[in-house]
């Protein structure tokens, strides 16, 4: 079993107090040098863009109930050289880079490529970047960037297009990391029909809007533009490792017809979901990425370690509320007690059995240890006893 981290950098109150954003890139700092020393492998950072508080004052606002700002952490690429330079053997990793807002996918494959050309420089340096990739969570992210329906058929589509979308930025991102030359005429069109929607009913109006009653839309390319190489085209891949945060077996398949593309998953991701996505991808990971094993796919998972059951659990459940209820403005009782219990709760003797339990033995598991917690110096004391005890069972 893989240990990694997670961290969030997420600047919100707690219990009142909300530290400055210069306090909160300390703690993390200060966090992650710990991880490094304890032999964590990989750190990976949350990455949010666009402000959090601000977007709350406009119409149709995504989180209008959240105080602060669900991450802090901008670019991926700049933190892991300080990252980098600040520690020894700890790999850095995004969870995750958004393609589509600041540029989109050309922009991201360039950025990355730069930032590998000088991260090798160092011929010593081994460390990888792990880059997660997405779509990003929020749509006020993207909008500012262009990310919106284009006329009414798009609208009307929208729910379902927007993954469609997705996949042709993954397509121009991958094809131009791996040295690709190429043009929006070379990538794969995007078609709507009527398996694509929930129902008949919502087909008929994305066909009404289109105009034509046709049984297949062909939509134009979302980039457009004359073919294309990104530079620095000798920049190192082999210190690269990617991972898709999408949870469409479509268009995790797709992602690995151009580069081995790794899948990220959550610790409430039902048992029977992960073990039937660890299936497909044995027989769809791209095959110059050797054979498909657990440690591609890195789940998250919320840790709660403390001296007794009863602080453990009254801690998660006290984080956990106050979390969904900023996130959606009202408390589930159940959805709680589901997050709960899908956390690591409890003393290193306890969180060592429900890893038994719960997990399998070739996992790679994410754990998040800052999570409603601004007391650096009590989430580096968890992520110390967890090393010093849990860990060492799973070595």
């Amino acid at each position: 079993m893989k240990f990694d981290l997670f961290f969030s950098i997420c600047q919100t109150p707690v219990d009142g107090y909300t530290p400055s954003e210069r306090v909160m890139f300390q703690n993390f700092f200060s966090q992650v040098k710990l991880a490094d020393a304890l032999g964590y492998s990989t750190a990976w950072v949350a990455e949010t863009h666009l402000s959090c508080q601000v977007q709350k004052r406009n119409p149709q606002a995504v989180i209008p109930h959240f105080e602060g700002e669900i991450g802090l952490n901008t670019d991926i690429l700049q933190l892991a050289h300080i990252v980098f330079a600040k520690t020894k053997k700890i790999h850095m990793g995004s969870a995750i880079r958004n393609i589509i807002c600041n540029g989109g996918p050309i922009a991201h494959a360039e950025a990355v490529k730069t930032f590998l050309n000088y991260h090798s420089m160092d011929s010593s340096e081994a460390r990888r970047l792990e880059l997660g990739f997405a779509a990003g969570r929020f749509p006020f992210s993207n909008i500012p960037y262009g990310f919106t329906p284009r006329n009414e058929m798009e609208k009307a589509a929208w729910p379902v297009l927007k993954t469609k979308i997705f996949q042709e930025a993954t397509e121009i991102f991958l094809r131009l990391l791996r040295g690709d030359i190429l043009g929006s005429s070379e990538i794969s069109p995007k078609l709507l029909s009527a398996k694509d929607f929930r129902t008949q009913e919502d087909w008929q109006k994305v066909r009404s809007a289109h105009g034509e009653k046709v049984d297949e839309i062909r939509v134009p390319a979302f980039w457009k533009f004359n073919p294309v190489g990104v530079i620095p085209f000798d920049a190192p891949l082999d210190l690269l490792r990617l991972t898709i945060g999408a949870h469409d077996t479509e268009t995790q398949v797709l992602a690995n017809q151009f580069y081995p593309v790794g899948v990220f998953n959550l610790s409430i991701t039902p048992a029977a979901q992960i073990e039937k996505t660890h299936e497909i991808m044995k027989k769809a990971y791209h095959p110059k990425g050797g054979a498909w094993n657990r440690d591609l796919m890195p789940r998250t998972v919320l840790v709660f370690l403390e001296d007794s059951e009863w602080k453990a659990k009254e801690k998660a459940k006290k984080a956990l509320e106050t979390y969904w209820r900023a996130i959606e403005g009202t408390l589930d009782p159940q959805k709680i007690a589901n997050a709960v219990d899908n956390a690591l709760v409890g003393t290193t003797e306890s969180i060592t059995e429900q890893l038994k339990s719960r997990f399998h033995q070739e996992d790679r598991l994410m754990l998040w240890f800052d999570f409603n917690n601004h007391d650096t110096n009590d989430v580096e004391r968890a992520m110390h006893s967890f090393m010093e005890k849990v860990a060492p069972e799973f070595a």
